[in-house]
């Protein structure tokens, strides 16, 4: 079916070139992607279970992706069609950010000045929960070179009137000691207590230490993963982003995501509450 093809292969496309999306943005988008795929192509569900499979692996530092994709398929061996499991996932992905938002906001103080690096849609859905309660706060945000995802929340915090600073990447550790707390997303929690996130990530949660500043992390259960900071695979964009210049002994690198211990920050905020760490989050 050439055009069945063709739409799979621009749903992967579309999800392997969004190097701007957070986990749970771009989860979301390729879910409502796959939603208006089974409308249109309206595949039987075990036409449906290698484009699963291709959309699980497309992206391995996210892991939200590959185990939305798992509920999909779970969900259709459990009897669902396509078009309800997709859209399924979609409620629970969107619930737990709702919830996790409703979490966090109890951490924030009056009048909080609030640091962030990258740009994850659940700490903006904490931001934009805090507008309509018209709490009063302002946020120093990293530009997250090379990709600029900082840009991208600066422009939205701006258009909700909040007060931004934005910042490059070097200046993190200048920056902390004005905070009153730091938040950031995930996009993976392995098994062995390290999470990942945007490379820059690990020093923000070695400068907020040094300064006494609590650091707390939104991630919901979707970012569950069984491997470990020894053999997760950390996405590698291409080195075109950093434009180094050329030479025969010149090797840019442009690796987007760590690991962070769990052990640098001071917990998780997750759909089922707020974990405090030595103490592990419930799975």
């Amino acid at each position: 079916m050439p055009g069945f093809e063709d739409s799979t292969r621009e749903l992967l496309k579309r999800l392997r070139e969004d190097y701007q999306s957070g986990a749970t943005a771009l989860a979301l988008a390729t879910l409502k992607d796959l939603a208006a795929f089974v409308r249109e192509a309206d595949p039987a569900p075990a036409d449906l279970l290698p484009l699963l499979d291709e959309l699980r692996n497309a992206r391995p530092s996210m892991i939200v992706i590959g185990n939305a994709m798992a509920r999909v398929a779970s969900r259709l061996a459990d009897g669902d069609t396509p078009w309800i499991a997709v859209h399924q996932v979609i409620r629970e992905l969107e619930t737990a950010s709702q919830a996790i938002a409703q979490h966090a906001r109890h951490l924030i103080p009056t009048d909080a000045v609030i640091m962030t690096h990258s740009a994850s849609s659940m700490v903006l859905g904490l931001f934009r929960l805090l507008v309509r309660e018209q709490r009063s706060f302002s946020v120093i945000c990293t530009q997250s070179n090379p990709g600029l995802e900082g840009h991208r929340l600066a422009r939205a915090l701006n258009e909700m009137d909040v007060p931004v600073t934005l910042i490059t990447d070097a200046q993190m550790a200048l920056f902390v000691p004005q905070a009153d707390v730091v938040i950031t997303g995930c996009d993976t929690w392995l098994a062995d207590g390290h999470f990942i996130n945007k490379s820059g990530t690990r020093l923000l949660a070695l400068a907020a230490r040094s300064h006494n500043k609590p650091f707390w992390v939104l991630g919901d259960s979707f970012r569950h993963s069984d491997q470990t900071s020894d053999n997760v695979t950390l996405e590698e964009m291409p080195a075109s982003e950093l434009h180094a210049p050329e030479g025969d002994w010149i090797t840019p690198r442009n690796i987007y995501f760590e690991t962070i211990p769990e052990a640098l920050i001071t917990g998780r905020v997750s759909e089922q509450g707020v974990f405090s760490f030595p103490d592990s989050p419930r799975q």
